[in-house]
């Protein structure tokens, strides 16, 4: 096996502890169901007595082999793995583990954010926990909605069955966890938005370009655009900063063009020199 698999089945084991830590401590022992199969094996967990890792894992079986005669292998090794990780973890780590809190709320956001950055660490390094995913792919195959409809299908009807089971108002925390759960696996899939990129408009783009590269030390991309009233070409800079840079850039900016039009927005993640680098 390459370095490159050792590390992505080290990073998928990582966030399958987060998140089996995120469902023992806060979400399982508060009965909060925060949608997917591990929301839909807590509520069987209250009602029968099984075992909420087992559960999940049976759960997962008749998904994986629908899956695998609609769908075929492309899920792979990296989510029959997975899956069978976070069900191993959840179910050791209730040996041991007790809940830090009682208060609904803190166990919603708590669970929430640590099942999201688990999650997100297993799909930064290529892997799945199946159920969901799965399920929301089967719905597209078969019924032709999106994945994302998907989802969010197979969430509400799990928190729905939370709200019968259990009462409405852990059905309101399991629909926050999932809401904190979403945040997280976006924050850390897409590296939290600590860029900047800005879109520089201006009469004298050459001399800002060069201000940019010279006391900023960034490089600078120049687009070719046309004003549609006026009718003019005009040549658009695009530069990524850190947040630190972006009132040096405005200055900057300013002191040349003060009629220039600069657009600033957040970029989530910027990979390549003089930010982060590719993973090898």
């Amino acid at each position: 096996m390459k370095h490159r698999e050792w590390l992505d089945y080290l990073g998928i084991t990582a966030g399958t502890l987060i998140t089996a830590l995120g469902l023992v401590l806060f979400l399982v022992p508060n009965k909060i169901a925060a949608g997917g199969v591990s929301g839909l094996a807590t509520v069987l967990h209250y009602v029968f007595g099984w075992p909420v890792g087992l559960t999940m894992l049976v759960l997962n079986i008749p998904l994986f082999l629908a899956g695998l005669k609609v769908l075929g292998w492309q899920f792979g090794l990296k989510t029959i793995y997975g899956t069978i990780i976070l069900s191993f973890f959840t179910d050791t780590l209730a040996l041991w583990l007790h809940a830090p809190t009682a208060d609904a709320l803190l166990a919603s956001i708590y669970g929430g954010l640590m099942s999201g950055v688990g999650l997100g660490v297993v799909f930064r390094y290529g892997g799945s926990t199946g159920g969901t995913d799965l399920a929301a792919l089967l719905f597209n195959h078969f019924l032709h909605i999106s994945s994302g409809v998907g989802l969010l299908l197979v969430d509400a009807l799990v928190i729905g069955l939370a709200g019968l089971t259990f009462n409405v108002e852990l059905a309101l925390y399991a629909l926050l966890a999932l809401i904190l759960t979403s945040r997280a696996i976006d924050a850390v899939q897409e590296g939290g938005g600590y860029a900047k990129a800005a879109l520089i408009i201006s009469d004298h783009a050459a001399t800002i370009a060069r201000q940019i590269m010279e006391k900023l030390d960034r490089g600078v991309t120049g687009l070719s655009g046309r004003g549609l009233y006026t009718g003019r070409n005009r040549e658009i800079l695009l530069v990524v900063v850190q947040r630190s840079e972006v009132t040096r850039l405005k200055n900057l900016v300013a002191d040349i063009d003060p009629k220039a039009f600069v657009i600033v927005s957040n970029v989530h993640e910027v990979l390549g020199e003089g930010f982060r680098q590719w993973r090898e």
